[in-house]
């Protein structure tokens, strides 16, 4: 299992987006997160194909803090089921791999992932 994941996460909400951001740097659950404005997103809701311009969060963290930034995400977020989705980082330059290993919490906070994470 990979030790690092990249996050996206869409709102229609500049404003929610860089709070979103902010509170998981702050909280040391993301090392870094990209805003990328001025995406168009297609997709289906409530049985019709609806077109939003959104903002995009890339979100650079480790993979025990997972269920901490899902919880995080959606204590902020305006949508009612946001996207929070994750992929393994599987390579890349290890001195960035350490920096984000610096620069988020060393464990969950999130009680159970605690238990787990001592098995």
């Amino acid at each position: 299992m990979a030790k690092y994941k990249l996050c996206l996460v869409t709102t229609d909400n500049p404003e929610i987006a860089h709070k979103i951001a902010r509170t998981l740097v702050e909280e040391r659950l993301a090392a870094c997160v990209n805003i990328i404005p001025n995406l168009t997103s297609f997709y289906r809701w409530d049985d019709m194909v609806k077109k939003t311009q959104e903002v995009m969060l890339i979100i650079k963290t480790k993979n025990v803090l997972v269920k901490d930034i899902i919880a995080a995400v959606k204590k902020v977020h305006n949508y009612s089921t946001p996207e929070i989705v994750f992929a393994d980082i599987t390579d890349g330059d290890p001195a960035y791999f350490d920096w984000i290993g610096a620069n988020t919490l060393f464990t969950s906070n999130i009680a159970k992932d605690r238990e787990e994470n001592k098995q």
